[in-house]
C-alpha cells in the first residue's frame, strides 16, 4: 500500500467530500468514521499510519492521518468549536459553508471574511484529553512497534518548528540558518493575519464579543459560552482587529510556559520521552477516563499560528478584556501550548487497549483473536517450563522463589467486592543481598519479560522528596502527575534493600502511606487540595528487601541462593543472551495473555475446598484464619492459569497447598536462624 494515498496524506480532503455532499445532513459525520474504518480494515493498513512514538514530530506533515499510543494524563473542560460556519468572498460576496471539525484554524483567504453572523453557523461541543506516551513502556515494546510499523517519512518542508519552540526532537538545522527562520516567522505572521482559529483558547475571543451559538439558540457572548464550560471555545480571529508580532524575546518564550523537559511535559515518571499532545474527541468521550491506554487514530495539527497566539503576551494582553476572560494567563499557557512541543490529534477513531504487548492481538476477545490464543495454549507446557527455569537462574538458583514469581506476574485484580481487590498478589522478595547489584540486574530482568514497569529506589531521600500523589493545580486548572500515575498492568517494582536509616518528613510518610493503600487496597487517592478522590488501579507490586518488607505484601518468600557470581551484572547479561528471542517472545506472550483468561471454580471443587478448610482449621486454629484461605485461593487461581488451565481442579489445590507449606517451612527456619543470631 503506498502511503501516499490521499486517507494518509490529505484525510481533511477525504473529510471536505464527505461534508460537501452531505453538508446538510449530519450523517455526514458517521460516513467519515466508517470510512476510515473500513481503510484500517484494509490488508496491513494500520502499519502505514505514522505513529507519533515513532517519529519525530517534525518528519510528519500537518493534517496528515496519524496514530498515537499513549495514556489520558489529564481531562480539560469541553470546549465548544465551530461546527459549521460560513465565509463570504468581499468582491464577488459568494458565501460558502466549511465544517470545524478535526480543525484548529481555518485558513480565510485575502479576500475572505468570516460571517459572524450567518444563521447557518453551527456550534458544537468537544472534548480534550492532555495525553502522554505509556509510563514505564519496556524498552523491547518500542522497538517491536517501530519493527512492524511500514509507514517511511521524512522531514516536513512545510512545518518546521520555530527556535524555542520545538519538538522534543531538536531540530539542529534550524540553529544553523537563522535568517530561513525569520522568514518563516514572517510566513507565519503572514499566515496569522489571514488565519481563524476554531477552538484554541483566547481572549481575543472576548475582545471581539463574537456571538457563537447558531440561530437555534439564544444568543451568547463568549465569555458566557466559556463559563459555562470552564474554557474558552470558539474563535480566534487575527484578521484586522489587531496584527499579532512574533518576535518575543528569548526569556519572554521561556518564560510564557516551559516545556523544555519531561517534568514540565507533566510525564508521571522521570527521564520519560516522547510528544506529549493535546487529543480532541468528539464522540463517546465518556467511555474514557484519566488513565486509560488509547490507540488514537486521528488528523494531525502542528499549525504555527497556535504558538503564535499562545506565547505573544504582548498582543494577547491588549486584546484581554479582564470583564470577559475568566481564564487565568497560567491556565491559557498551560491548556495552550506550542503546537511543536505539544501538538493537537483531532480523533477521528479511539480505542481502549487491553494491553501494550505488540506481540498480541490488540483485542483479545474478538473472534480473530481466539486463534492465535488456541495456537499458544497448546504449547503452553514447555513455555512454561523454560520460563521457571530461566527465571530460576534469574534468582540465583531458588526454584520455589522463582515459581512465586511467575505467580506475581501473571496475577492480576480480576474484581472488586465492596473495598476489596480480588486477585491481588504483592510478593515481598526477602533475603536479597545488601549492597549488591543483584536488585538492580533482576529489575532488568523483568523489563525484558514485562510491557510497562517501574523501579522505585526506597531512599530516604526519595521518599522525602518525589512526588507520589498526582495533585490538582487550580492556578492552571491541571492535574500534576506523581510516579503512582501508571495505567493498569504496570509492574512496580520497589527496591527496599537501598533504605538506610533517617527521618522520614511529612511528605515522606504521606508516600509511605501512599504505597500502603496501593498495594492493600489497589487504590491511589489523588490530592485535589480541599478533598481526596480515589482512583481504583491494577498495578503488580513486588518488593525486594534483606529482611522482612516494611510495606505489606500478600506473599514473602525469602531467597535462598543456591549460587553467588562474582559478577552479578556479567551474570545476568549472559543468561539474557543465552535465551534466544523468539523463546524470549514467548515468555512475553505468556505472561500477558494468561492475565486476561477468564477463570472459574466449579461448585464440586468449591464444596471440596471449604471442607479441607475446615479439616486444616481443626488440625491448626491458631495458624490458619480466612486470611490464610484467601491467599490460598489467590496462589491456586495463579496456578492454574500458569498451566494454562481456567478452571481450579483437585491436582492444583494441592499444589498451592504445598507451595505455600514449603514457603512457610522456609520462613520459619530463617526467623529460627536470625533468632540465634541475635
Amino acid at each position: 500500500m503506498p502511503c501516499g494515498e490521499d486517507w494518509l496524506s490529505h484525510p481533511l480532503g477525504i473529510v471536505q467530500g464527505f461534508f460537501a455532499q452531505n453538508g446538510v445532513n449530519p450523517d455526514w459525520e458517521k460516513k467519515v468514521i466508517e470510512y476510515f474504518k473500513e481503510k484500517l480494515k484494509e490488508n496491513n493498513a494500520p502499519k502505514w499510519v505514522p505513529s507519533l512514538n515513532e517519529v519525530p514530530l517534525h518528519y510528519l506533515k500537518p493534517n496528515s492521518f496519524v496514530k498515537f499510543r499513549c495514556m489520558i494524563q489529564d481531562m480539560f473542560d469541553p470546549e465548544f468549536y465551530m461546527g459549521v460556519y460560513e465565509t463570504v468572498n468581499q468582491n464577488t460576496k459568494t458565501r460558502v459553508l466549511h465544517f470545524g471539525k478535526y480543525r484548529d484554524v481555518a485558513e480565510c483567504g485575502p479576500q475572505q471574511e468570516l460571517d459572524l453572523n450567518s444563521p447557518r453557523t453551527t456550534t458544537l461541543e468537544r472534548q480534550t484529553f492532555y495525553c502522554v506516551p505509556v509510563p514505564g513502556e519496556s524498552s523491547w515494546v518500542k522497538e517491536a512497534y517501530v519493527n512492524a510499523n511500514q509507514a517511511r517519512v521524512s522531514p516536513s518542508t512545510s512545518y518546521t518548528p520555530s527556535r524555542h519552540k520545538r519538538s522534543y526532537e531538536d531540530d539542529e538545522d534550524m540553529d544553523l540558518q537563522p535568517n530561513k527562520q525569520k522568514d518563516q516567522h514572517a510566513g507565519a505572521r503572514q499566515a496569522a493575519s489571514h488565519s481563524v482559529g476554531l477552538v484554541e483558547c483566547s481572549a481575543i475571543i472576548a475582545h471581539c464579543s463574537l456571538q457563537l451559538l447558531g440561530p437555534s439558540n439564544p444568543p451568547a457572548s463568549a465569555s458566557q459560552v466559556a463559563r459555562s464550560t470552564g474554557s474558552v471555545g470558539g474563535l480566534q480571529w487575527c484578521g484586522e482587529p489587531k496584527r499579532l508580532e512574533t518576535e518575543a524575546s528569548t526569556g519572554q518564550q521561556l518564560n510564557s510556559l516551559n516545556l523544555s523537559s519531561p517534568f514540565d511535559l507533566n510525564f508521571p515518571l522521570p527521564g520519560e520521552k516522547g510528544p506529549a499532545c493535546l487529543v480532541k474527541v468528539y464522540e463517546d468521550w465518556d467511555c474514557f477516563k484519566v488513565n486509560d491506554i488509547l490507540e488514537l487514530y486521528g488528523i494531525l495539527s502542528v499549525d504555527p499560528v497556535l504558538s503564535i497566539l499562545n506565547n505573544d503576551d504582548r498582543d494577547a494582553s491588549a486584546l484581554l478584556d479582564p470583564m470577559e476572560c475568566t481564564d487565568t494567563a497560567e491556565e491559557q499557557r498551560v491548556h495552550s501550548p506550542p503546537a511543536s512541543l505539544v501538538p493537537r490529534i483531532h480523533v477521528i477513531l479511539a480505542q481502549k487497549l487491553q494491553h501494550i504487548n505488540p506481540l498480541l492481538p490488540a483485542c483479545l476477545n474478538k473472534e480473530e483473536s481466539k486463534t492465535f490464543v488456541s495456537s499458544f495454549m497448546s504449547e503452553l507446557s514447555p513455555v512454561r517450563a523454560e520460563l521457571l527455569g530461566f527465571l530460576t537462574h534469574a534468582l540465583l538458583g531458588d526454584s520455589l522463589a522463582a515459581e512465586y514469581l511467575i505467580l506475581h506476574l501473571i496475577s492480576t485484580v480480576y474484581s472488586r467486592r465492596d473495598v476489596l481487590p480480588l486477585g491481588k498478589f504483592t510478593v515481598n522478595l526477602s533475603g536479597c543481598p545488601r549492597n549488591s547489584t543483584f536488585t538492580e540486574n533482576l529489575y532488568r530482568i523483568i523489563q525484558h519479560l514485562v510491557p510497562a514497569s517501574f523501579r522505585l529506589q526506597m531512599t530516604i531521600e526519595n521518599m522525602n522528596h518525589l512526588k507520589f500523589i498526582p495533585h490538582k493545580d487550580y492556578t492552571a486548572n491541571r492535574l500534576v502527575s506523581g510516579l503512582l500515575q501508571l495505567p493498569n498492568n504496570t509492574s512496580l517494582v520497589i527496591d527496599e534493600t537501598l533504605l538506610e536509616q533517617g527521618q522520614l518528613d511529612t511528605p515522606g510518610v504521606h508516600n509511605v502511606t501512599a504505597l500502603n493503600n496501593l498495594i492493600t487496597w489497589q487504590k491511589v487517592d489523588y490530592d485535589f487540595s480541599y478533598h481526596q478522590m480515589e482512583f481504583p488501579c491494577n498495578i503488580n507490586v513486588f518488593i525486594t528487601s534483606e529482611g522482612r518488607s516494611l510495606l505489606p505484601a500478600d506473599c514473602q518468600i525469602h531467597l535462598q541462593p543456591q549460587l553467588i557470581p562474582p559478577n552479578m551484572e556479567e551474570y545476568m547479561n549472559s543468561l539474557l543472551s543465552a535465551v534466544l528471542p523468539s523463546v524470549l517472545n514467548k515468555f512475553r506472550i505468556y505472561l500477558t495473555l494468561l492475565r486476561f483468561l477468564d477463570y472459574s471454580i466449579s461448585d464440586e471443587i468449591t464444596k471440596a475446598v471449604e471442607d479441607d478448610f475446615v479439616e486444616m482449621r481443626k488440625n491448626d486454629p491458631q495458624s490458619i484464619t480466612a486470611d490464610d484461605l484467601h491467599q490460598l485461593l489467590v496462589v491456586a487461581r495463579c496456578l492454574s492459569l500458569s498451566a494454562g488451565q481456567t478452571t481450579l481442579s483437585r491436582e492444583r489445590w494441592l499444589r498451592a497447598k504445598q507451595l505455600e507449606s514449603l514457603r512457610r517451612t522456609r520462613l520459619q527456619q530463617q526467623q529460627c536462624v536470625n533468632g540465634n543470631e541475635l
